[in-house]
């Protein structure tokens, strides 16, 4: 069996860089598996879940989640990944989006999502009001539409390295690398990083050849790489049948008593695990009585 999908928090130059590597191809083949998607938008959605995963380790808060969305103008329509302290799930408006190899002989992530557009990160911490960051799409091909989200909207200029390497149906490797100066680095170690950045700019290729530990150790060499954390990731869903009877109560008792009249019950489908929940006509009644009396 295939290791366990991870990531590593890693700390380089004594403090004076923050790091996080991850492989998520486990991950990636179940999404794959659930929403049956052409390559090009397995790659798309794969690398949409590494980078959410990603801040989704930067929560701190127990209950807290982020939700990533591109909006683009391209043929997949709208991608959405959510994910808490490394768990993800996602769903795009068409998964099954075939497109021809770009003239390099990779996917073509950016035409599938689209080059112009939106990308908008929705931070739940538990409060009254989320946190919403918004920015322009860059080119659709994700790593650096991320990298423009930390720069614009969290001050933060970063790195972002997003691959998926696939087969068929099979997802090979998927990984991702982020990479951040802290405030107060020096410009000599910025320029360490940036001679270094050639060499994780396949990274799903080059996972293939060595464990992320021990990428970190050569990408990092002479950094003092110090691995911090590691978390474990996976692909899951957190729908259940009681959220979807909260979700049709909330419809109001007019929609409902439609569905009893018109539809003999309901069924609904989770956008992230393609789960079914089924709900007869007697039990859409006792809602709308529930919902008569409030």
């Amino acid at each position: 069996m295939a290791d366990q999908d991870r990531m590593l928090q890693i700390d380089l130059c004594g403090g004076q860089v923050r790091a996080m590597l991850c492989e998520t191809t486990q991950t990636v083949q179940k999404c794959a598996d659930i929403h049956e998607t052409t390559p090009v938008c397995t790659a798309a959605l794969g690398r949409l879940m590494t980078g959410t995963l990603m801040l989704g380790i930067m929560m701190k808060g127990e209950n807290e989640s982020v939700t990533v969305q591109l909006k683009g103008d391209g043929p997949m329509g709208t991608l959405v990944a959510v994910a808490d302290h490394g768990r993800v799930r996602a769903c795009a408006d068409h998964p099954q989006v075939q497109l021809p190899l770009r003239e390099d002989g990779k996917l073509d992530v950016g035409g599938a999502v689209g080059h112009t557009g939106r990308m908008s990160v929705i931070k739940d911490l538990g409060l009254k009001k989320n946190y919403i960051g918004q920015c322009e799409l860059v080119n659709g091909e994700i790593a650096m539409d991320f990298a423009n989200y930390f720069t614009v909207s969290e001050q933060k200029p970063s790195l972002v390295a997003l691959g998926v390497l696939v087969s068929g149906n099979a997802v090979l490797k998927a990984g991702g690398l982020l990479i951040q100066p802290l405030p107060g680095c020096p410009d000599e170690i910025i320029d360490q990083l940036e001679l270094r950045s050639p060499m994780f700019a396949d990274i799903s290729r080059e996972m293939t050849f060595a464990p992320i530990e021990q990428l970190c150790e050569d990408w990092f060499r002479g950094m003092e790489p110090r691995i911090l954390e590691k978390n474990d990731l996976e692909y899951r869903c957190t729908c259940s049948r009681e959220r979807m009877e909260r979700a049709l109560i909330s419809l109001g008792r007019k929609d409902l008593q439609s569905l009893i009249d018109e539809d003999q019950g309901a069924e609904l489908v989770c956008h992230f695990c393609r789960t079914k929940y089924f709900f007869t006509t007697e039990e859409l009644q006792a809602m709308a009585d529930e919902n008569g009396k409030n």
